[in-house]
């Protein structure tokens, strides 16, 4: 079958999307949905393609044959075994050449329903590509706010009241700042464009999508040319809140950080470079101490501040400025609103 497009995957009529890639390749990135069961692993792979160059490509092919059907018996006595007369397996490797073919052919055999998908993975990624670069499918507002302006969450609550959102740093899993890892690290880059561009499909043309204010990278994570050009061009709604509401908001906000005492200590580290040593030894006190709202409030004033109103004299943004004097849930809500 042909992939026409990123939406088309939600509606595919199979029973199960296989993925017959080595576990490396399934893990980098993969179509939503499917299941790795690779008739080629790691290690094989490489021993084909080593066999390949060194020797000849019969040799390679007869050695990579062998393997496929091997490893195809394993998949058909376990994880087949239940599998009944209807059921109807799509099946997709690199480029949709031997080993999809090979595995396909013999599914096919057994007398199960299986396809293919034309051009493999690499046209699943091309859909990708072509969805990130693209202009914005509808209207675009940024929320923009200095750290710890609670974007995020208020973000997250005009979704819950209706309003149409793309949370990029829930998509990178990560909050943007030297501060901003979570739990279970980042995506491959590519993993992130497949999810990213899933995103934007969906969205609708007719009504605003709001985003968050971001550089052209979280944490490792590079946002594509078509979202990246849209931030810096769309008009933005701009939260300022008071130092000491932004400094109490962080310290709830962060709490899996100041929870983890050697990871704050390790974090205030890398802006050594950035800052005065004596700087660094009050804000490592600060920590030690639990002072976490204080450091939080010297971390924005001294290094974050500065950054960001330098980087809006640069550029002049169409923007509304909103005053919110609390940023505790209640106004959080309000704010959404």
């Amino acid at each position: 079958m042909q992939l026409d497009s990123v939406a088309q995957i939600a509606d595919l009529d199979f029973d199960t999307i296989i993925d017959v890639r080595s576990p490396s390749e399934f893990a980098e990135d993969h179509i939503p949905g499917a299941i790795n069961l690779p008739v080629l692993d790691d290690d094989q792979r490489a021993r084909v393609g080593t066999i390949y160059k060194q020797v000849s490509s019969f040799d390679a092919r007869k050695i990579g044959a062998a393997l496929v059907a091997e490893n195809a018996a394993h998949h058909l006595r376990e994880a087949l075994a239940d599998k009944d007369g209807g059921w109807r397996p799509l099946v997709y490797c690199w480029r949709g050449g031997q080993r999809s073919g090979s595995f396909t052919t013999i599914l096919r055999q057994v007398g199960w329903r299986a396809e293919l998908v034309e051009g493999g993975y690499k046209t699943w990624r091309r859909l990708v590509v072509d969805a990130c670069a693209a202009p914005m499918p509808c209207p675009v507002v940024v929320l923009d706010g200095n750290t710890g302006s609670a974007k995020t969450d208020i973000l997250k609550s005009a979704a819950a009241q209706g309003a149409q959102m793309i949370d990029l740093e829930g998509l990178a899993n990560h909050r943007g700042s030297l501060f901003g890892a979570r739990a279970g690290g980042q995506s491959s880059q590519k993993d992130f464009e497949s999810r990213l561009a899933r995103a934007i499909t969906a969205l609708d043309p007719a009504r605003p999508v709001l985003l968050e204010a971001e550089s052209s990278k979280i944490g490792d994570l590079q946002l594509p040319k078509g979202i990246w050009g849209a931030i810096c061009s769309a008009p933005r709604i701009r939260i300022t809140a008071p130092l000491a509401e932004r400094a109490a908001y962080l310290a709830r906000a962060y709490g899996d950080i100041t929870a983890d005492s050697a990871r704050l200590s390790a974090v205030i580290d890398k802006l050594r470079p950035f800052q005065s040593a004596e700087r660094i030894e009050r804000w490592q006190a600060q920590a030690a101490a639990g002072e976490f709202a204080a450091l939080a409030g010297e971390l924005m004033a001294d290094h974050y501040d500065p950054r960001y109103e330098k980087h809006r004299a640069r550029q002049a943004f169409d923007e509304q400025i909103i005053e919110a004097p609390s940023l505790d849930a209640d106004a959080i809500e309000g704010l959404a609103g």
